[in-house]
């Protein structure tokens, strides 16, 4: 895996890539009508995500774990969510995207993937086996931005490579993934 110096990551900080306000919207109404215990978010950013999670889980009694690598991104989605009376729904972890997933033990019911695209792989994979019956995963920026394409494409592959996860492509915002796990045992609608 590429790493990046310092220098690369103040490059990327400058591209800041927000799941949107369509995409948080849609990730409001599934979250209201899934109503998942454990919400991930891999890739708090400034919290603007964070944001239509939190608010949500509050409306079911859920709580929202959040994994960032940059503190100071952290800290400021700290703020925003204490402002907007949401923080007390939101648990913050700050660290390495696989650290995160490796010290938690429960099982995910809903799982937002919104980080550097070339994780997307090694995270899925340290998370799948702990995503529950019915888990959906959200994965953001999809179609766009175009130069990430080869790591979606090989995330994609994989995912639907798993014989009880299915997924659809979806146009809002820069693109999702919505992917659920369901298993032979569930009924058929």
């Amino acid at each position: 895996m590429k790493t990046l110096g310092l220098a690369g990551f103040a490059v990327r900080d400058e591209f800041l890539l927000p799941v949107g306000e369509d995409a948080g919207r849609f990730m409001h109404s599934l979250i209201l009508a899934r109503r998942p215990a454990r919400i991930l978010e891999l890739g708090t950013s400034y919290g603007y995500s964070t944001l239509f999670l939190a608010d949500a889980a509050a409306q079911i009694g859920a709580l929202v774990v959040t994994c960032e690598l940059a503190d100071y991104k952290q800290t400021y989605a700290r703020e925003q969510l204490a402002e907007a009376g949401l923080d007390h729904f939101v648990e913050f972890r700050c660290g390495d995207a696989l650290d995160c997933l490796q010290a938690d033990e429960g099982l995910w019911d809903f799982v937002l993937l919104d980080i550097w695209k070339e994780l997307y792989l090694p995270c899925f994979e340290a998370f799948y086996p702990k995503l529950s019956d019915e888990g959906v995963i959200v994965s953001d920026n999809m179609i766009e931005p175009e130069f990430d394409r080869p790591s979606v494409r090989q995330y994609r592959n994989a995912v639907r490579c798993k014989p009880d996860l299915q997924s659809v492509l979806l146009p809002i915002g820069s693109g999702i993934d919505l992917t659920v796990r369901w298993s032979a045992d569930n009924p058929k609608l």
